[in-house]
């Protein structure tokens, strides 16, 4: 079985797994430099670095770094502990890392306007499979967006139904208008995405909010939705706000602290008029 095209199954198939490889070895032991052992986000495994306990202890350690998404390096003395010496090695030290395998990261961009095109570019160059939604054929076209995953031309309410977005996803909502905001993320807070941004000043968001409540919505369904989206970097253009965009979803993919969603404060303050100083500029499509 060839692990590489085991790890590329995997990652087509919008899985996770982990890769153990043993990168230094003094001694003797029960297998050999570079060998390698993936175990896949079911338990399974292909490939092997020896047996026994290490191999156990391996396995342990390889759905941990799949959890954390964060490599590790362990370090095994067959030498010095009983519990290593099962008949099966000679003795000896060696040096194991552990690396996570993540399905492809895959961005939903909802709006096609002068935002969009922009974020779909940066987006891309930090790896992001990009599909565009956007009800005119003009704007979510080929022609804009060539090297796009998929762009979708058709109304939003049927195109969300036939979206499914899994814990690898990433939605940023981006319209020409704040009822097709709105539209988009009643859907999106019901979804599995492992990130919900929103374009739009706080008031607005927070009116956004307090009327998709009032539709039934449980107010938790909002904590983990990034609005004002993108990280504050002072940003004003098209360009810089999809430069802060991606940042925030790098730092979500990254699990940096800055990734924190900035409304998660909402259903402690959902009675509470936003101020002055709440009414920010909505940088909107101006299409």
């Amino acid at each position: 079985m060839d692990i590489y095209e085991e790890i590329v199954k995997l990652r087509q198939e919008g899985r996770r797994g982990a890769v153990a490889t043993i990168v230094n070895v003094r001694g003797s032991i029960p297998s050999f430099e570079t060998a390698k052992m993936l175990v896949r986000d079911d338990g399974s495994i292909a490939g092997t670095i020896g047996g026994g306990c290490v191999e156990a202890e391996i396995w342990q350690a390889a759905r941990e770094v799949m959890e954390s998404e964060k490599p590790r390096s362990l370090s095994f003395n067959l030498n010095q502990n009983p519990k290593y010496d099962t008949g099966l090695v000679c003795g000896g030290t060696l040096d194991i890392f552990v690396e996570p395998i993540l399905p492809q990261a895959l961005l939903y961009i909802f709006g096609a306007g002068h935002v969009s095109v922009n974020l779909y570019r940066v987006a891309r160059g930090a790896d992001f499979d990009v599909t565009v939604i956007d009800d005119r054929e003009a704007f979510a076209s080929r022609q804009r967006f060539p090297d796009a995953k998929e762009v979708i031309a058709e109304d939003f309410e049927q195109a969300l139904s036939r979206i499914t977005p899994t814990e690898n996803s990433y939605i940023v909502i981006v319209t020409r208008g704040h009822r097709d905001d709105m539209r988009v993320l009643r859907w999106a807070v019901q979804t599995r995405a492992r990130y919900v941004g929103m374009i739009g000043s706080k008031r607005k968001t927070i009116t956004i909010f307090r009327e998709l409540v009032k539709e039934g919505l449980a107010p938790e369904l909002f904590d983990r939705v990034h609005a004002p989206v993108g990280l504050d970097i002072g940003a004003i253009t098209p360009e810089e706000i999809a430069v802060a965009i991606t940042a925030e979803l790098i730092a979500v993919r990254r699990h940096a602290e800055r990734a924190l969603p900035h409304m998660s404060w909402f259903k402690n303050h959902s009675t509470t008029e936003p101020g002055p100083a709440d009414d920010i500029v909505d940088v909107r499509e101006n299409d």
